[in-house]
Order: C-alpha cells, then sequence, then structure tokens
C-alpha cells in the first residue's frame, strides 16, 4: 500500500484499493482507510479558486429617469 501511495500521490484510498485488487491482494476497504490513515497518507491538494484582485467599481449614477433598471433577485416573486 505504501508504494502504491508513494508512486502515486494523487490516488485515495479508494483508488490505492483498486489497484490492489488488480495486483491480487486483497484487503478490507475499511482496514485499508484506517492504514491509510495511521500512515498518515493524503492525496495532494489542488489549488484554492483566485479572486479577483483589486475593488469593485461603483455603479453610475443615472441622469435621467428609465436610464438604468435592476432588480434584486432575493426579494423578487414571479406569480
Amino acid at each position: 500500500m505504501k508504494k502504491v501511495a508513494s508512486e502515486r500521490r494523487w490516488l485515495g484510498y479508494r483508488r490505492i484499493h483498486v489497484m490492489l485488487d488488480r495486483q491480487g491482494i486483497v484487503m478490507n476497504l475499511k482496514k485499508l482507510r484506517r492504514l491509510y490513515w495511521e500512515e498518515k497518507l493524503t492525496v495532494r491538494k489542488r489549488g484554492g479558486r483566485k479572486r479577483a484582485l483589486g475593488t469593485r467599481c461603483p455603479l453610475a449614477l443615472s441622469s435621467r429617469p428609465n436610464e438604468r433598471w435592476s432588480l434584486d433577485f432575493v426579494s423578487d416573486a414571479f406569480s
């Protein structure tokens, strides 16, 4: 299990279970998960979502009626 986990760091305990089954090594999934956790093996985490930097520009004020329309989707009800 350690060998497979070190070769393929992106595999979790479920995929390692499948790999071991294909190699002919039969092991209970719960036991494999417990051993995986005890050895402190983890899948490498992906980077988080990149957020926009800076501040948002303020909405432009309208100079005449009906120039800009807005709708509040939180309180809107179509019925």
